[in-house]
């Protein structure tokens, strides 16, 4: 009962935890230039990722989970993560997309900078890269 009343003072947003990264947590991004332009993304203390959105963003191919690596650069958080690619019609593998990123964290908001490669099945460069678009991401918090 102690350690419950101890806890009820406490925050618990990650970027308040003492030595965690202030990235470290889940976030609500927006992304005006992607196909479907919202997306959740969590990112671990161990410097990987995971990012997924709604299945709705494409009509011809499926591409809504995708997962990657961050790292620190000073006050920036810079990193990839990558989506495979399956076509709706065959379930075929059709290829993946890399996006590259490179974010400032204030508090619990997030802004930066994104650019996107895509790849064939056979690993040849399809589009890309794009040019930088804007994107930002705020905290998921509780209560």
């Amino acid at each position: 009962m102690l350690s419950l009343l101890a806890m009820h003072g406490c925050s618990t947003s990650p970027s308040r935890i003492s030595g965690s990264n202030p990235v470290v947590g889940a976030w609500f991004v927006k992304d005006v230039d992607a196909p479907f332009p919202y997306h959740m993304y969590v990112f671990n203390a161990d410097g990987t990722l995971q990012q997924a959105n709604p299945d709705a963003g494409d009509p011809n191919s499926s591409d809504s989970d995708g997962k990657g690596i961050w790292i620190t650069d000073g006050e920036r958080i810079k990193g990839k993560w990558v989506e495979v690619i399956a076509d709706r019609a065959t379930h075929k593998f059709t290829g993946r997309t890399e996006i590259s990123f490179d974010i400032k964290v204030t508090h619990d908001t997030f802004a930066g900078t994104e650019t996107a490669r895509s790849y064939n099945a056979n690993g040849i460069v399809t589009d890309g890269p794009t040019p930088l678009a804007n994107f930002e991401g705020k905290r998921v918090t509780y209560p």
